[in-house]
């Protein structure tokens, strides 16, 4: 069983008493999982807060056959928080990378804390608010990574003589499809990585192969 000083070293239960502490303890279930144990998917319904107390655990987001990893947690730590509140419903998939020991606390459990202790509200809005800002930030990343194939193409097509002129951020992104401020931050990309600069209606290519690697990227 897991003692309630164990608890109080996760941040969301700090300087809880320990009358909380013991009925969470008390009200949870213990999970010992193998490696690749998937805990949830993104979209599925969850009443539960997960809590790992012993070896690993990765968040992601699966894109055909590649897995982008949001956050690759160590014990102790928290996740499937989105579960607990609303409509209950995660935006992630969430896998154990090893053998691990996760604790199991009900939605209503946690609901019982937050009449015992309604300061852990705060703490749990602002817990959400950073996975939040972190997942959005990891598909912004994913974005212009799956971005640069088709821009670097796109250049490559309409260059001549290494220089892409009277085309604006506004047309390569009606030309793609996508939003004009991700074509901006895609050639940003493109210009810190030294392979291009851009100009007033004009993108020279300093580096033909590597602007030609990046459409296989």
């Amino acid at each position: 069983m897991l003692d309630v000083s164990s608890l109080s070293e996760i941040d969301l239960f700090k300087h809880l008493p320990d009358s909380c502490l013991e009925a969470l303890e008390k009200d949870s279930n213990v999970l010992n999982c193998s490696a690749r144990h998937l805990f949830f998917q993104p979209r599925q319904t969850g009443k539960v807060l997960f809590v790992l107390e012993k070896g690993s655990v990765r968040t992601f987001r699966t894109y055909g056959d590649r897995k982008l990893t949001i956050a690759v947690l160590q014990p102790p730590a928290i996740f499937g928080v989105m579960g607990c509140f609303g409509q209950g419903r995660y935006l992630s998939s969430a896998e154990a990378l090893e053998e691990s020991r996760v604790r199991i606390i009900s939605r209503d459990s946690i609901q019982s804390l937050l009449e015992c202790a309604p300061h852990v509200t705060h703490k749990l809005v602002d817990l959400m608010s950073d996975r939040c800002v972190h997942f959005l930030y990891k598909m912004e990343t994913l974005a212009f990574k799956g971005l640069i194939p088709c821009v670097a193409t796109l250049l490559l097509e309409k260059a001549e003589n290494g220089v892409v002129a009277g085309m604006t951020h506004k047309d390569m992104a009606d030309h793609l499809a996508v939003h004009r401020e991700s074509i901006t931050a895609t050639l940003g990309e493109l210009r810190r990585a030294g392979i291009i600069t851009i100009g007033r209606k004009t993108i020279r290519i300093l580096h033909r192969e590597r602007l030609e690697h990046a459409t296989q990227e």
